[in-house]
């Protein structure tokens, strides 16, 4: 799990300099046991009305992709 949590990190960051461009950054809260990726959306992501399109189209795709593991992205 430590190494598939690391993985999921490092593909976040990868995702983080877009978000930042927007005026937004994004954090990880918990990789739960059935790999559901609960993340936190900071700044301007935090209450931008696309925020929901971002996060399923953009974070969860790349984290699908990168960590096959990762069943679902969820902002809490």
């Amino acid at each position: 799990m430590e190494e598939i949590v690391k993985k999921i990190e490092e593909s976040i960051a990868e995702v983080r300099p877009f978000l930042q461009a927007d005026g937004g950054d994004i954090s990880l809260v918990e990789v739960t046991p059935d790999f559901v990726v609960k993340v936190k959306l900071l700044g301007a992501c935090g209450h931008c009305p696309h925020s929901q399109q971002t996060l399923k189209l953009g974070v969860e795709e790349k984290l699908k992709k990168d960590v096959p593991q990762v069943k679902e992205v969820v902002a809490v």
